[in-house]
């Protein structure tokens, strides 16, 4: 399900010029993806969104575990360009409250835009 969204969200940094270590998705309890990038490691999941620090561990199907980790905002389903923006600016948007992890609130409806 998060394939797409993760797929458009990489297009989108490589867009701005930015390079891609490593990629990995967990599907499950809850779904977040890893973007591993020679500057910084960038965490998404299904409570908060996008996060970005320094990597410290992780792997597939192990969380991964950032330093100096920050919440980029904008809501879970961030759109990518806006996304790769405010990796490039170091900036974060408006910040939102954790997503109850398997809430039924139309983010499933609004990954499958990305598919």
């Amino acid at each position: 399900m998060i394939r797409g969204f993760i797929t458009a969200n990489v297009d989108a940094l490589t867009a701005l010029g930015f390079t891609l270590d490593d990629c990995w998705l967990d599907p499950s309890g809850p779904v977040d993806a890893t973007l591993r990038l020679p500057q910084f490691t960038c965490v998404w999941n299904e409570q908060d969104g996008w996060s970005a620090g320094e990597f410290v561990s992780g792997r597939q199907g192990e969380r991964t575990v950032l330093a100096n980790a920050r919440l980029l905002g904008g809501g879970v389903v961030l759109d990518p360009a806006r996304f790769a923006v405010l990796l490039r600016d170091g900036a974060t948007a408006e910040p939102t409250k954790p997503r109850p992890i398997r809430a039924r609130d139309g983010m499933n409806d609004s990954l499958q835009a990305w598919n």
